[in-house]
């Protein structure tokens, strides 16, 4: 693999996220690493790159552990619905896609996600309509283009409304057909590598949507091939009454007896979570995904994440299927996520350090990734946010307040293994306006085929 030049990052106030904060300290790139960082100036690197940080804060680049990039193109609909309103109104919408709408859509919100901070994204893709091209690739090459590291989720719909499930019947697939296809994107492109940009995980959709057959086969395919599991979880009461009606448990009670708890298994949301829950979480390493802007928009309540963290389990943040959060930028969501807590708990229940931790390390550790991404150290990748907290933002001293406290600000540089996919809130892998572009065509291009 070709690396850029060795880049020297000064003058900077660094975060790591693990360690003593650096106030006016360098960080060394190399080969794609991170090879030395620390205080005063950095140490001479021949043919080394150097760039001033004054006036800015390097972080971690941020992991973003939920989201449904193909929603980019139904942002704005159903504004006022409960989470089982909406998804009962979008799912024949989103049954019409393609792999056009799906690649225009990942771009755009890969785009979008990369310009706010975001160094590693999953997406979780659970409507595979028949005769409608590679969905799955679709996503990846917009992935390939825009430059993240990608965990793209396989998911999956099995249990319609004739078997007591909430999709439609036309939109879910046979248990063969999924879990014949889901080994064969595992096969094709999960890289397990130190220094991947692409892993697979496995992620039937939801309790409400999935039969208890598939969840179990999946769990099984998914552990024989050393991948992940993800799936939502505990999102709504809704979902709680329906698993006590047709279960006779509770949501997290359910995934236990599947043997979906462990340390290769996190869950999106888990807003309504049991004090017996929690020390499930915390005692069998399960991570969470908090998506509270999503959360909030859809009136579904605020998840427990103090209590979660006091408990030890990992919690990391996610946004999201835009069409639920519309363009929420995942630094938004450690600001969201401290101040939802801060609003039930007081104002220590969360920090703004705990915040970052999330939208960082916490992330890296729903996605298995802790030893490579999430925080600054040597011998990590050079995964790397450098954000401006000077001009308006200097008059708060703590710059780690003026990232989490504030509006996002703005990113002067974005780097993904050493190389620049963002610089001074533009776009360097991609054009930048065709980005943002291509999320408009994929709505129109989706809506067409719906008036079909």
């Amino acid at each position: 693999m070709d690396f850029p030049p060795a880049l020297i990052i000064e003058n900077a106030y660094i975060a790591p996220v693990v360690g003593e904060e650096i106030p006016h300290g360098h960080l060394v790139v190399e080969n794609g690493r991170i090879t030395s960082l620390g205080a005063g100036p950095a140490p001479t690197v021949v043919g080394a790159q150097r760039l001033s940080a004054t006036g800015c804060l390097v972080t971690p680049g941020l992991v973003n552990t939920h989201h449904h990039l193909f929603q980019w193109a139904t942002q704005g609909l159903f504004q006022d619905s409960t989470l089982f309103e909406w998804l009962t109104g979008l799912y024949r919408t989103w049954g019409r896609m393609d792999a056009d709408v799906v690649y225009g859509a990942a771009t755009a919100g890969l785009g979008w996600l990369a310009l706010t901070g975001c160094t590693t994204s999953s997406d979780h893709h659970y409507l595979f309509p028949k005769g409608r091209g590679d969905l799955f690739e679709a996503e990846i090459r917009a992935a390939s283009e825009v430059g993240l590291r990608f965990h793209p989720c396989r998911g999956s719909m099995d249990r319609g409304q004739s078997d007591g499930g909430l999709p439609p019947d036309e939109v879910v697939e046979s248990r063969d057909d999924i879990l014949a296809h889901t080994a064969e994107v595992i096969d094709k492109y999960h890289d397990p590598a130190f220094d991947s940009m692409l892993r697979v995980a496995v992620a039937p959709c939801s309790p409400f949507s999935v039969t208890e057959g598939l969840m179990v086969d999946a769990a099984a395919l998914a552990r024989s091939k050393g991948v992940r599991l993800h799936t939502h979880l505990a999102e709504t009461l809704d979902e709680e009454e329906h698993c006590r009606e047709q279960m006779g448990c509770t949501p997290v009670e359910y995934m236990q007896r599947l043997g979906w708890l462990g340390d290769d298994v996190w869950f999106a949301h888990a807003v309504h979570l049991h004090d017996a829950d929690i020390r499930r979480f915390a005692d069998t390493g399960t991570g969470s995904a908090h998506c509270p802007t999503s959360n909030a928009r859809l009136g579904a309540g605020i998840a427990r994440v103090s209590e979660l963290l006091a408990a030890g389990a990992p919690v990391g943040l996610g946004v999201d299927g835009a069409a639920s959060s519309e363009l929420t930028s995942l630094a938004g969501e450690m600001r969201q996520a401290m101040l939802f807590q801060r609003a039930v708990h007081g104002p220590t229940a969360l920090t703004a350090r705990q915040a970052l931790a999330m939208g960082t390390l916490g992330g890296a550790r729903n996605l298995g990734r802790h030893n490579e991404i999430g925080s600054l150290e040597p011998g990590k990748l050079a995964d790397i946010a450098i954000w401006r907290v000077d001009g308006f933002r200097a008059a708060v001293e703590d710059p780690v307040c003026a990232l989490v406290f504030g509006p996002t600000p703005p990113l002067a540089r974005l780097l993904v293994g050493g190389r620049t996919v963002v610089e001074n809130d533009e776009l360097r892998t991609l054009p930048h306006d065709m980005v943002g572009q291509a999320g408009v065509l994929a709505r129109k291009r989706l809506l067409r085929q719906e008036s079909r």
